[in-house]
């Protein structure tokens, strides 16, 4: 049978890729593809994976994963003579961290100072207070409410309103009213029952002063008094020029004894009507203790001196100095130049000079 190369190109595309012959280029390119034989055939001969599109139809296999050259020895067994596992606490670690947060124990309070332990309901009614800490080392530790003082036949002096204040300062306060207040009320034929408080704790400064040194009071170290009260209906005002001048010194030297700051009258304008009590600690021991105990206003005025009698003899004068000197003629030519006159002296101030305070 004849084999045309017009046919075979029109039949086999692939047969036109010849030049001058057709012939020879058709047959094998007709010998390349179309003389493979059966896939399976050719994959188990190794041809398959040989041919270049084999790569693409080949079946995927999964590697095979080389065993690991090292085993891993497991432990040991546990002896059947071991003994058991107990459960015990984290050394470290309390039993109630497991419990909830509503059933744990609140944490145990500091233990007492010497002077807690001191200040006991025999002596004043002071409950502790838990610390305060403000801004600029404001407040202070060991904290009392002192609401009364004791005294040694039972009977209560108030502390209206309750003072807050150190343990220390507290116990000095009811030292001073058990020793000295309450014998002076006695003397005075009836007993003391308040203690007017004017301020206790206040975080401050010094007079109340903005950028001042902080005050005894801010450390919870300093209590202010007005007046003491007493069973009769009178009170003590430590301030007013009324109250007998006796009285006001006896509390006076009782106070200056006892604490190493006091303030009243006399100190700063900051102190006229209070008088201020603290126990502020100083180089080598050094104590304030200012205050003026005035006497008392005279109950009617002094009269004005009587006018003098015609019949008193003439008084003696001094003579005027360089009277008997006539006075001497300014020259022509001072008369006639102006004479600018002196100013007038300024009027002294009256104003009472202000004076630092110290708390």
């Amino acid at each position: 049978m004849k084999f045309s190369a017009a046919k075979a190109s029109r039949k086999w595309p692939c047969g036109r890729l010849g030049g001058k012959a057709p012939m020879v280029t058709a047959a094998m390119v007709l010998l390349v593809v179309c003389g493979q034989t059966d896939p399976a055939v050719a994959r188990r001969s190794g041809a398959w994976s040989q041919a270049p599109w084999g790569q693409l139809f080949r079946e995927a296999r999964p590697k095979q994963r080389r065993a690991a050259a090292l085993s891993i020895p497991l432990p040991k067994p546990r002896p059947a003579e071991a003994p058991g596992i107990e459960d015990k606490p984290i050394e470290g670690k309390p039993e109630e961290a497991d419990k909830p947060v509503a059933e744990q124990a609140p944490p145990a309070p500091p233990p007492a100072s010497a002077c807690r332990l001191a200040l006991t309901e025999a002596i004043a009614i002071a409950a502790s207070i838990p610390a305060i800490s403000g801004p600029g080392n404001c407040g202070g530790e060991d904290l009392v409410r002192l609401e009364a003082v004791v005294l040694p036949d039972r009977k209560q002096v108030a502390v209206k309103p309750a003072a807050i204040l150190r343990c220390t300062m507290a116990a000095a306060v009811a030292d001073w009213v058990r020793s000295d207040m309450a014998p002076l009320a006695q003397r005075l034929g009836t007993s003391l029952t308040d203690l007017d408080n004017f301020d206790s704790f206040e975080c401050r400064g010094r007079n109340r002063v903005s950028g001042a040194k902080m005050s005894e009071h801010g450390r919870a170290n300093a209590l202010d008094l007005r007046a003491l009260k007493f069973a009769n209906g009178q009170s003590l005002s430590l301030t007013d020029r009324t109250v007998p001048h006796e009285q006001r010194e006896a509390v006076l030297h009782s106070v200056c004894a006892r604490f190493t700051t006091v303030l009243g009258p006399g100190s700063d304008w900051y102190h006229e009507d209070h008088i201020h009590l603290d126990l502020a600690e100083r180089r080598g021991g050094y104590r304030i203790c200012q205050w003026n105990v005035y006497d008392s206003l005279p109950a009617i005025a002094p009269l004005l001196p009587a006018e003098r009698p015609e019949e008193a003899p003439p008084r003696q004068v001094a003579a005027k100095p360089d009277a008997a000197k006539p006075a001497a003629k300014p020259d022509a030519a001072e008369s006639d130049a102006e004479v600018e006159p002196l100013p007038a002296p300024k009027p002294r101030s009256t104003k009472k000079r202000r004076r630092t305070g110290a708390f």
